[in-house]
């Protein structure tokens, strides 16, 4: 029988789930997971993982005090529940998970790096080990040196919403873990751009990672690039090879679904022959790169409003929720 293309795929790169839903992680087995807001908001509205949200509401709220407002007890739940979710996660896959930092923090380097420091401390309060749990942080200037202070002291991180070369070489003249370059929303963003469909082996966001990859093995950066937001299997087929890449369960199971050859597209050792230049990387050649890439100035800004946006609906819902918790009357006694 022939093999799917899925496994195919975890022959020659680490297939990491992107959901919060543990059903799906359960289904698919992959190594790792990653989740963000959507995800866990997603995952929060599905009736099975009510007593999850409830349990860690009236623990936040415990620990705030009955004097805190809903909005309070939001805010921290959030966290925790991104914690909550990450270690039950942590229970199947057999090595990380990704647990985003508040988008909102994503040009505050102080703040970014207290909160990495806060969601490690929850896990290994758990007894989880830090080295199972990758920090989310977006790739702005200011979430890049977080990550540099994070990743000297032991946290790792994954910077994400990650679109152009510079915020790729900076990530990994930083040490960063790990990167997930977003390959359909940098389509997305080409599409609405000029008009055009384009072939997988044209997708921009495909061309994207595969010079980020190239990059990074040229110059030997331990960085790994581990692709992300996909719109189809075409984009994840054209970049078999990739150190990781993190795929939806749609996705996932449509890669199960299908057989034929899938040949390895990236490899190191052809990017170790390639003719590729190296830049020295800086605030101020960062900052004249990002303006002068029209998709990710764009991108950047969308993908941190989108997660903010998608923050705050998750801690209006837990606030909704916080509310008809306290208002339910108390079962009466027989």
């Amino acid at each position: 029988m022939s093999k799917t293309l899925l496994e195919q795929l975890r022959e020659m790169t680490v297939v990491v789930a992107d959901t919060g839903d543990i059903e799906a992680i359960e289904k698919f087995k992959p190594r790792d997971a990653t989740t963000n807001p959507s995800l866990i908001t997603a995952a929060a509205e599905m009736p099975r993982y009510a007593e999850i949200v409830d349990e860690t509401l009236l623990a936040a709220r415990k620990e705030l005090g009955d004097s805190s407002e809903p909005a309070q007890v939001a805010n921290l739940a959030f966290e925790r529940l991104a914690v909550e979710f990450g270690k039950r996660i942590l229970k199947i896959v057999p090595k990380r998970v990704s647990t985003e930092v508040d988008a909102r923090l994503s040009f505050d380097t102080d703040a970014t790096v207290a909160k990495g420091r806060s969601i490690i401390a929850q896990y290994e309060a758990a007894g989880v080990s830090r080295e199972r749990v990758l920090i989310k942080i977006a790739s702005t200037w200011e979430g890049i040196r977080a990550g540099e202070i994070l990743e000297k002291e032991g946290i790792h991180c994954n910077l994400t919403l990650l679109f152009g070369l510079h915020q790729a070489i900076a990530c990994a003249e930083a040490g960063i873990t790990l990167i997930s370059p977003f390959v359909g929303r940098i389509l997305d963003w080409y599409k609405k751009d000029t008009g055009h469909d384009y072939a997988a082996t044209e997708d921009p966001g495909v061309l994207s990672v595969q010079s980020v990859y190239n990059y990074y093995k040229k110059f030997g950066y331990k960085t790994e690039v581990m692709g992300a937001s996909f719109r189809n299997i075409g984009e994840i087929t054209e970049l078999a090879g990739c150190d990781l890449l993190t795929i939806s369960p749609a996705l996932l199971a449509q890669l199960d679904a299908a057989t034929g050859d899938l040949p390895r597209k990236l490899d190191p050792a052809k990017a170790a022959a390639m003719d590729i230049q190296k830049i020295d990387m800086d605030r101020e050649t960062f900052d004249k790169m990002h303006a002068a890439d029209r998709m990710a100035t764009d991108k950047l800004a969308e993908g941190i409003a989108g997660f903010s946006k998608a923050l705050e609906s998750l801690e209006a819902l837990l606030a909704k929720r916080i509310t008809e918790l306290e208002e339910k009357p108390e079962p009466a006694l027989v």
